[in-house]
């Protein structure tokens, strides 16, 4: 068996971090409920990771329907990359710019 691959072979790159997407469900997993800013926070702190790319990867996995965002009243929120790149404006996103993400992010399946 070879298992080697050629130029025409094709690999599925998934749009989000993996490991940042794991930590996020682990942390989902352990806290039992849905993830919040202040919850990116804490992730972003304590393993030294910019809130940014924990942030884009969470705008990601809601957009390729891995994750879902629910607002502060718990109603779904839809999330698509126009709403990602109507915020990443700067280059990097920023606490303020994701302000108004208040509520609860959570995996769909769980």
């Amino acid at each position: 068996m070879n298992d080697t691959l050629t130029l025409t072979d094709s690999i599925d790159i998934p749009a989000w971090d993996v490991a940042l997407a794991g930590l996020a469900r682990e942390t989902f997993l352990a806290k039992g409920n849905g993830l919040k800013l202040l919850d990116f926070k804490k992730l972003a702190t304590d393993y030294n990771i910019r809130l940014d790319d924990i942030m884009i990867t969470m705008f990601q996995l809601a957009i390729h329907g891995e994750w879902r965002y629910l607002d502060k009243t718990g109603n779904s929120q839809p999330i698509t990359q126009n709403t990602l790149d109507g915020l990443y404006v700067n280059r990097r996103l920023t606490e303020l710019d994701l302000q108004d993400f208040d509520g609860a992010w959570q995996p769909v399946k769980v």
